[in-house]
C-alpha cells in the first residue's frame, strides 16, 4: 500500500536559493558595517538586512509560508509591536535628552 505524504516538502533548489540569499544579505551587512556611512545609517541598514534574513528563515526553514494567516499573525505581531514601541521610546528619549541639554546645560 502506498502511503500518502502529509505536509509539503520543498525541493532542495528552494533551500539552495535561500542559502544564497542569506549569504548575500550577510555579505551586504558586513560591507555596510565596514563602510564609512554614518552610524545611524549603518544601524538601520544592518537591522533591515537582519529582518530580511529572519523573514527568510522563518518563511522557508520554519515553513511559516504554509501556515494560516492567523498563525503567522500570532508569531509576527509581538515582534512588530515591540519594534514600534522601541521606535517610540527612542524618539521620546532623544527628545528628553535634547530638552535637558537645551535647558540645563551651561
Amino acid at each position: 500500500m502506498a502511503t500518502k505524504h502529509e505536509g509539503h516538502h520543498q525541493s532542495l533548489k528552494v533551500y539552495f536559493w535561500v542559502w544564497l540569499w542569506l549569504f548575500i544579505l550577510s555579505a551586504c551587512s558586513y560591507f555596510v558595517d565596514i563602510s564609512d556611512l554614518p552610524d545611524m545609517v549603518k544601524w538601520v541598514c544592518i537591522t533591515i538586512f537582519m529582518l530580511l534574513k529572519a523573514g527568510l528563515i522563518m518563511a522557508i526553514f520554519m515553513h511559516m509560508q504554509l501556515e494560516r494567516w492567523s498563525m503567522n499573525l500570532v508569531v509576527l505581531a509581538p515582534p512588530i509591536v515591540l519594534m514600534v514601541a522601541l521606535a517610540i521610546f527612542a524618539l521620546e528619549a532623544n527628545y528628553t535628552l535634547s530638552s535637558r541639554l537645551q535647558f540645563f546645560a551651561n
